[in-house]
């Protein structure tokens, strides 16, 4: 699919998802018997005998060594499915909030609380219910919120109008609170090992279409994306077995790390924390100012591609920036905090 087509899919399901249009189906009736068949197998392949690892818990303040009297720690709220959580590795330290918490603190030499919401097998409909939960406390109101949402939307096929609905309405909700949100889009499920094909080729199509549209919908709520789609792509490809964890399904720690280094530098943007000269449009890099259908199209299909709102809506709908920031090598906490309280 050529970036102008899904560029008009994308549009046509944001769309749909602000003015409460149905779903758009991304496959035809005749194949849904043998998609369902595949999917299936894949799906014995991927859990094995049924467990479901424990996430491990990483809650807790980051950065302890730039605390300084009378400056507050920033807040820092993940919020989504699996991949939001970690799951898939073992130790703290490797999940992607640990990592984004540290790097953060790193940054801002300030230090980072985190606290992290998200729910494995999560869809976007339970977005509803941990924004409820990251709002509760309006004494406590994140100064940044990361959503990695949108893959187990396409394995349960929910309609993708609804899908973007539900994370549009969970972006605007945060925003209004006065959080900045960075969204990390649907990954491309065309790289899981055990997919075959026609199903390999069907999700990456329906996980592709449904990043674009997600991008669409948060950068119209205020929100800026990350795409992942090609962290799970060329590199998840070349290194499945150091990049996927045990299942074979969830990233390792080399994949959450990846996925990290795309992430940090936007978070870091939102918070004014990036030089203001890496914040024009490098037009070596391929960057500038694109109608957001076009630049969602574009960032579907390029690792770590960052969009944000840009200037007023115009004839062609609103317009954003579109950023391939250079990744910044996240490492590993040295120490991960034992306890949650505070957070």
């Amino acid at each position: 699919m050529t970036s102008m087509s899904r560029a008009r899919v994308a549009r046509r399901i944001a769309a749909g998802a602000a003015y409460g249009g149905g779903g758009i189906g991304l496959a035809g009736a005749a194949v849904v018997g043998l998609l369902v068949a595949e999917a299936q197998l894949a799906r014995r392949h991927v859990n094995g005998n049924g467990e479901n690892p424990r996430v491990p818990q990483a809650d807790g303040l980051y950065g302890r060594a730039y605390t300084t009297p009378g400056v507050e720690a920033l807040r820092l709220t993940l919020l989504g499915d699996s991949t939001a959580a970690g799951q898939g590795v073992r130790r703290a330290g490797q999940t992607p909030g640990a990592l984004l918490a540290s790097g953060l603190a790193a940054v801002a030499e300030r230090p980072v609380k985190l606290r992290n919401v998200a729910l494995p097998g999560a869809q976007s409909d339970d977005l509803d219910r941990q924004v409820a939960l990251v709002l509760g406390d309006a004494d406590r109101v994140p100064d940044i919120c990361v959503i990695m949402i949108g893959a187990n939307d396409v394995t349960n096929r929910m309609p993708p109008t609804r899908s973007v609905r539900h994370l549009s309405a969970a972006v605007r909700r945060l925003r209004t609170a006065g959080a900045e949100v960075v969204v990390g889009t649907c990954p491309d499920l065309g790289t899981i090992e055990p997919v075959g094909q026609p199903l390999r080729w069907l999700a990456r199509r329906a996980s592709r279409q449904l990043a674009a549209a997600q991008t669409i919908g948060v950068v119209e709520q205020g929100g800026r994306t990350v795409s992942l789609g090609d962290l799970l792509g060329p590199e998840f490809e070349a290194n499945p077995r150091e990049l996927f964890g045990p299942d074979h399904y969830h990233p390792s720690a080399e994949g959450y790390a990846t996925a990290a280094m795309a992430v940090l530098p936007t978070m870091c943007a939102a918070l004014g924390l990036w030089p203001a000269e890496e914040e024009r449009p490098d037009v070596a890099r391929r960057e500038g100012f694109l109608p957001v259908a076009r630049a969602a199209a574009e960032a579907a299909s390029e690792a770590g591609t960052e969009v944000t709102a840009a200037m007023p809506t115009g004839p062609r709908g609103p317009w954003a920036l579109l950023k391939r920031r250079r990744r910044r090598r996240v490492p590993e906490p040295e120490t991960t905090p034992t306890s949650p309280s505070g957070v």
